[in-house]
């Protein structure tokens, strides 16, 4: 495959930003349905699949968030068109016999809960992020966030404890008047080395 050209990737990495504020403008179940159409294609091990993905998007429903966030981001959250929980599905497993028919690695996970979870962290965070860049590519812009009680959340969301909240993510379409000044990025010889 070619590599994209300068547009492209101003708009998934070196122009996007995280936003604070947002446009009214509503996001749509089409474009929602899009952007997990478009995110799921990213890769996770053993085509784990982990992620689970709520996007609430009526007042109630992020009202129902509130006291579980931190003071900070309570207000530009309430304010955002959508909030995606991206959460991870403790019994992933469960679905890797056709996800994933090469060979019967359900047992693997379900005999070692500590595998399961970090493989579930570890990939469901894969997949988070890969909501991020689906949803720029689609137009959208993010504020993605960890400022909130996790177990908060998940008592309100996911009370059987199957799913269990990683982080949100605030949708919409960005008003770059919210946004800080962009931070540095650590250059190459700090961050990477070629061995």
């Amino acid at each position: 495959m070619p590599a994209l050209d300068a547009t492209a990737l101003a708009q998934a990495f070196t122009a996007a930003r995280t936003f604070n504020r947002f446009r009214p403008e509503p996001v749509s179940d089409d474009t929602l349905a899009a952007l997990y159409d478009l995110l799921k294609w990213g890769p996770t091990s053993m085509n784990c699949q982990p992620a689970r993905y709520v996007f609430l998007r009526s007042e109630a429903a992020k009202q129902r968030l509130k006291p579980a966030l931190s003071p900070g981001n309570a207000e530009k959250t309430m304010a955002a068109p959508v909030v995606a929980i991206v959460a991870i599905d403790t019994q992933f497993h469960e679905h890797l016999p056709t996800q994933f028919p090469a060979y019967d690695a359900r047992p693997m996970f379900a005999g070692n809960p500590a595998l399961a979870e970090t493989t579930a962290f570890r990939n469901g965070t894969l997949q988070g992020a890969y909501l991020i860049l689906a949803a720029r590519m689609l137009g959208l812009d993010c504020g993605p966030m960890s400022g909130f009680d996790a177990a908060r959340a998940n008592a309100e969301f996911f009370p059987d404890g199957r799913f269990k909240a990683n982080f949100l993510v605030n949708l919409g379409y960005g008003d770059p008047a919210g946004n800080h000044p962009r931070g540095p990025r650590l250059p190459f010889g700090t961050a990477a080395q070629i061995l």
